[in-house]
């Protein structure tokens, strides 16, 4: 199984689309891509391979593996990026500002539903995150 998070880039944050199958299961709200830094940029465009993970602050959300130069990027609720992640994707269920959204954990248990379905049947689930834009300055902040 693949999801695909397709995102545009701004000074103040990243916007996505979160699909499956071509069928949008949510959107997305992160940090602007500021070159990969540590817990102020959002994560490298890639295939990144799902896990099913606990903690008692989020309770149960997503991990992304193996994240060049990064450590636990989670997918986990949050409806302000630049108050909330550090590094990490929140799906929310509205956009209602670059970086800012809304209904997040209403999101992220829709999306969790379909990926842990697909976990408990064994299957293999990742998250291919890229551009909407085809041109080299997607990563910069310029539209």
């Amino acid at each position: 199984m693949v999801l695909v998070l397709n995102r545009t880039y701004f000074p103040e944050g990243t916007q996505g689309t979160l699909e499956w199958n071509g069928t949008v299961v949510c959107y997305a709200i992160e940090l602007p891509w500021l070159q990969n830094q540590r817990r102020i940029s959002c994560i490298p465009e890639g295939e990144y391979v799902l896990q099913k993970r606990f903690s008692p602050k989020f309770k149960w959300h997503l991990h992304l593996q193996n994240v060049p130069g990064r450590d636990f990027i989670l997918i986990h609720s949050a409806n302000d990026a630049k108050k909330e992640l550090l590094g990490c994707i929140a799906p929310v269920t509205i956009q209602t500002g670059i970086g800012k959204g809304s209904a997040s954990r209403i999101a992220l248990e829709k999306l969790t539903t379909i990926v842990y379905a697909a976990l408990g049947h064994n299957e293999e689930v990742k998250i291919k995150i890229q551009s909407n834009l085809s041109t080299p300055l997607r990563m910069t902040g310029i539209k």
